[in-house]
């Protein structure tokens, strides 16, 4: 069978560095609104944020790291794969309620209907980090 409707990609590069974030979150929640994705925009820019958020401070060595950010819109899901250039995997972390930072993972758990690592693409060093969210009603 063949699907009337094309996969919808989109694919950036972006220095790793904080200051960036913003562009990161306004660049995802402009795409998923031209894609008429309105019911999960909330859910995947937060994701977004907190997967680029880990990438800058625990995976970027130098001021030329870059993080892959890619958004792939097919069918009922959207998945969002977040490149960086450190091979160490993320961690899920226990914090107490005081600490400032560490529930990044675990607001990406809450938020996506799955979430893993990927190797990185051949070629390249790291490891990938991605999250999808099922697509709910008509589109």
């Amino acid at each position: 069978m063949i699907s009337l409707r094309r996969s919808r990609l989109l694919q950036l590069a972006v220095p790793a560095h904080p200051s960036y974030a913003a562009g990161v979150r306004r660049t995802v929640a402009a795409h998923l609104t031209r894609w008429e994705l309105a019911g999960i925009l909330d859910d995947a820019v937060l994701a977004t944020d907190e997967l680029f958020a880990n990438a800058v401070r625990h995976a970027s060595a130098g001021p030329a790291d870059t993080v892959a950010v890619v958004l792939e819109y097919s069918e009922r899901e959207l998945r969002v794969t977040l490149a960086d250039p450190s091979p160490t995997p993320p961690r899920p972390r226990t914090v107490d309620s005081g600490a400032e930072s560490g529930r990044g993972l675990a607001i990406v758990a809450a938020l996506a209907d799955d979430w893993g690592t990927d190797p990185p693409e051949p070629g390249d060093a790291g490891k990938r980090v991605w999250f999808s969210l099922a697509v709910r009603g008509p589109v």
